[in-house]
């Protein structure tokens, strides 16, 4: 039985299923989902990020990280962690430039992987042999309460199974997946009420989509605690807006957008990062300004990084060089389009790069 029958026959017996229930699904199924049977990454995936696309990403955050591990006093344990470490390429980069800049961050670190697929785990093992006694796996974020805990989260939260709501009146129908003549369908539940939608009856009207990600606060909630309480910093790095509003799921396949109903389990399924939400969800520690990923590695010093990288490099590779640079940088490209926010402890500094 394909996933696609398997969800539409839990539809035929049990009803229209939520958007976030579908999204679970397609992308965590055990045994058919996206993420738990294959690698989705690089040229031969569905999508490259920005860890496969140039080294010079993952070391400017190890970089900013161990810089701000040593501004705050450079304690003698910690839990450096990552949410979707992909194939380790990121922590791999990050590892290697913080230990050459500072030995005794990485030789402190306790290297926390959130990652559910069992594929995905034994990759990041390859990537990260070097580092292999230090490193530990876990399904769900939950970091030790008695540790500083400084995080990594790129292209993380664009991946949390969303709802969506559409405004009617004053009312609001969920959106759901159903059946139409044994086809997997987009329809709208009953209408209801939605108090926790309030906050945005002011700026919509019938017709508008608004949609949140019901697990986004809940894991922000616990790194803002654990920060709050011991130090450390989370450096969040997604695809998104401060205030985001309509419908932003999407689907992608072979580096192609598609149907987010085509092919259940075969396509990645994404929406864009609500950074205001995200915001909400903090209260014990400070949240920096949104930056632009761009302006972020340009104030890290990513332009000096790639000159000393280019140096002796062939023709051809120097051209691939430049090309990432510009990919990762550029307002065109992924400079504006991605978007940083940190987290960090009030009596603290902010990580290098972002403002207050």
């Amino acid at each position: 039985m394909s996933l696609r029958d398997h969800i539409a026959d839990l539809i035929a017996r049990e009803g229209p299923m939520r958007l976030d229930a579908y999204m679970a699904l397609c992308l965590m199924h055990p045994t058919m989902g996206y993420y738990t049977t294959r690698d989705p990454f690089g040229a031969e995936g569905d999508f490259t990020t920005a860890p496969e696309i140039s080294q010079m990403f993952g070391e400017l955050l190890g970089l900013c990280l161990a810089q701000t591990w040593q501004a705050q006093g450079a304690p003698e344990r910690f839990t450096l962690a990552e949410l979707g470490p992909g194939r380790g390429t990121l922590m791999a980069d990050a590892l290697r430039a913080a230990g050459a800049a500072l030995p005794a961050f990485v030789e402190a670190a306790e290297v926390l992987l959130i990652e559910a697929s069992p594929a995905m785990q034994a990759r990041q093992k390859e990537t990260l042999a070097a580092h292999e006694t230090r490193l530990r796996w876990s399904a769900t974020f939950e970091p030790p309460a008695d540790l500083p805990l400084f995080v990594i989260a790129n292209e993380f939260f664009d991946a949390l199974p969303i709802r969506q709501f559409v405004r009617q009146g004053a009312h609001w129908r969920e959106r759901q997946v159903g059946l139409k003549e044994g086809r997997l369908s987009f329809g709208l539940g009953p209408a209801a009420p939605q108090p926790a939608l309030r906050q945005w009856e002011a700026e919509t009207s019938d017709g508008d989509v608004v949609e949140y990600a019901p697990a986004l606060a809940p894991i922000v909630a616990k790194m803002d605690s654990v920060i709050a309480a011991q130090g450390g910093a989370s450096l969040i790095i997604d695809y998104g807006d401060w205030h985001s509003l309509g419908d932003t799921l999407q689907a992608l396949q072979d580096h192609a957008h598609v149907d987010p109903l085509d092919a259940p389990g075969a396509a990645d399924l994404t929406a864009h990062v609500d950074f205001e939400a995200l915001a909400q969800a903090v209260e014990h520690s400070a949240l920096t300004r949104v930056t632009p990923q761009g302006v972020f590695l340009e104030r890290l010093g990513i332009t000096a990084r790639a000159e000393r990288l280019a140096a002796g490099m062939d023709a051809a590779s120097l051209s691939a060089h430049v090309a990432a640079h510009r990919r990762l940088t550029h307002p065109e490209e992924m400079g504006n389009l991605f978007k940083i926010a940190g987290l960090y402890p009030k009596a603290a500094a902010p990580p290098p790069g972002l403002e207050p």
